[in-house]
């Protein structure tokens, strides 16, 4: 199929092309709609294992892959997002809204695919920093590393490893106050 693209256009135009919603993802950055390029299996694999990881820690938070977050003229979709459970969009029956959220995640997680510029993602990040997220993290899966940025942008740098790498409660707690002794 064939998409014909504005190069420029408002986030309001943006959030009603009829394609915004295709996989992979669209996103609205500085004025132009850009597609993320396809994930492949290591990439999916570690994004199901953090959903699953974060989850299980047990807290008053919900991770979600690929949720769509507008705000601060902007319409990104991180690989992961970690909401706190209090601040779900509902609709009347008490189902989360189909359509995403329209404020910034607590924890933005976002996993560098080959085709990506580590910038522009990086660039995602700090955004969603500026705009009252409080924790983001970069992973590079080929480097084996986690940049974490905090509010404040300080920035502190990891080997991945998933299993008895993080303490995850130490995580929640800097989601929910900044702890710069902490990884997360």
């Amino acid at each position: 199929m064939t998409i014909t693209v504005p190069t420029t256009t408002t986030l309001k135009e943006f959030l009603e092309l009829p394609y915004v919603d295709e996989s992979p993802a669209w996103e609205f950055i500085n004025g132009e709609a850009v597609q993320k390029p396809i994930a492949g299996g290591k990439h999916s694999l570690l994004q199901k294992r953090l959903v699953a990881v974060i989850d299980a820690a047990g807290s008053h938070y919900e991770s979600f892959p690929e949720l769509r977050c507008t705000f601060g003229n902007r319409s990104v979709v991180p690989d992961v997002v970690v909401v706190a459970s209090n601040q779900l969009p509902v609709d009347d029956s008490g189902d989360i809204i189909s359509t995403g959220i329209e404020f910034p995640p607590a924890w933005v997680i976002e996993i560098l695919s080959p085709a990506q510029s580590q910038t522009k993602v990086t660039g995602n990040i700090l955004h969603c920093l500026r705009n009252g997220t409080q924790l983001g993290w970069l992973i590079d899966p080929s480097e084996r590393s986690i940049l974490v940025y905090h509010r404040d942008l300080q920035i502190r740098q990891a080997k991945l490893s998933l299993a008895g790498f993080v303490d995850w409660s130490r995580c929640f707690t800097s989601v929910r106050r900044y702890k710069p002794d902490t990884l997360c």
